[in-house]
This record gives structure tokens, sequence and C-alpha cells, in this order.
């Protein structure tokens, strides 16, 4: 089965203007973000972009990049966009978020694993946390999944909520990375946006809600985005920590 990575990049981040392009240690972001994917088993890997700086970079570096329409309203749309052009002979893809310079192969890797499952359309990576500050950060989406691995929620609060405090549960957060069939795309697109999504702002939900498995695997790789200069700044003062 083809597989292919998808990279979506914007340059007009609320958060952090530009940000594709910061430097880190010598090269740009999204450039670190391709590099480590194209270190994965993936067939190919594309930068998706409606800027033509970051399109430049892609290009300086060697890499494959393809414009999309500027109003496309998130990563996931924009890959699918993407995907229509360039995904000829392509089974699936992997939308891989470009604020994460330090992805680990094996995480891809894991999600390519799980969409030669037949059963398996849409798949994404969880993580156990323990540490109590990104258990309560909204930023921190978090996840319950039954016992095949399928998730059940996704939310910015607390869940389950800790009403008591049972041995042996296990609280798990969403590491943003998707794998999609190619065969669902188009079904994707019809959904109407659910409360669930407006309210919590997760597109997730609104499959959830309509009935799509999303099938989840538990990555021993830490996950590190970077949103803000803050974020920017603790990479370069823990670099040896992060960088892999």
């Amino acid at each position: 089965m083809k597989v292919i990575g998808i990279i979506p990049a914007r340059y007009a981040s609320s958060r952090f203007l530009g940000k594709p392009l910061v430097v880190i240690r010598g090269k740009s972001m999204i450039q670190r973000v391709y590099e480590q994917a194209r270190l994965s088993k993936l067939d190919e890997v594309w930068v998706a972009t409606d800027d033509a700086r970051i399109y430049d970079e892609i290009k300086k570096c060697g890499g494959n990049v393809i414009m999309t329409e500027e109003d496309i309203p998130n990563g996931s749309a924009r890959c699918r966009a993407a995907f229509k052009e360039i995904g000829k002979g392509a089974e699936a893809f992997i939308n891989i978020q470009g604020d994460e310079p330090f992805i680990h192969p094996d995480s891809i890797n894991t999600l390519i694993s799980l969409l030669r499952n037949g059963n398996v359309s849409i798949a994404t990576l969880i993580q156990e946390e323990k540490d109590e500050d990104d258990i309560v950060d909204p930023n921190r989406v978090k996840v319950v999944i039954d016992k095949a691995g399928k998730a059940l929620l996704f939310s910015r609060s607390v869940i389950p909520f800790p009403r008591t405090k049972p041995e042996g549960l296990k609280r798990y957060v969403h590491l943003g990375i998707y794998g999609f069939k190619a065969e669902i795309l188009d079904q994707l697109e019809q959904l109407k946006t659910s409360p669930e999504e407006e309210s919590e702002q997760l597109e997730q939900l609104t499959w959830l809600v309509n009935g799509y498995d999303i099938h989840t695997a538990i990555s021993p790789f830490p996950s590190f985005s970077i949103d803000t200069q803050s974020d920017l700044d603790y990479v370069e003062s823990n670099w040896d920590n992060i960088a892999i």
C-alpha cells in the first residue's frame, strides 16, 4: 500500500506569525519537519502551503511542495485538498504537523502500520500523560479509548473527571498526527461541523459523532510542538534533551 506524508504549513499563524520559517540551529522549522518525515517509511513526503515563501523554502532544500488555496479552514482540509492533486496511486496519507521539528520517524511508521490494517480508515497517536499540569492544560487534548484502542472521546477538559482516583486509571493525551485512507476523504468533507466540534474546536469530534471510528496507537516518543516564541526559546535552551 502506497502511503504519502503531507505537512500542512501556513505562514499566517495567529500565535506565531511565520513560524514555519523560523530558523532552528541553521535550518527552518519546516525543513526540519520535512527531513524527519523523510526518515520514515513513507513513499513520498510533501509540504502543502498557501504561501510563496514557504513554497520557495522547500524547493530550495530539494523537497516536494504544492500550493493550496489560502481560505482552507484547517490543516486536515489542506492535506485533503493537496492529496487530490498529488495522491495518484496512493491509498492513504499521513497528516504531519508542521510545527513538530523533532517528530520521530517511528511515530509515523506506527501510523503506517495501523493504516495497513484493512479495518482502519482513520488513525492517530496518543501518549500516556502523568504530569498534572499537562492534564489540566486545555491546549493538551485528552482522549479516552476503549479496550480495542478506538477513541471514545476527545476533550480539552480533564477526562475522565477525577471524582475519585481509582487504581490503574491511565490518562492519555492526543498527539496531533493523523492517518487517513483515501477512500474516506470525500465522506469526511461532506460532514457538517458538529456542535461538539464548535464547542471544543476539535475537528475529530465531528467524525466521532457521525459514527466514524478513530483507531489509536500509543507512542513511546515524546512530542514537542513550537507554537510560540517561548516554545522556540525553550528548544534553544534545552536542545540536548529535545533534539533526536
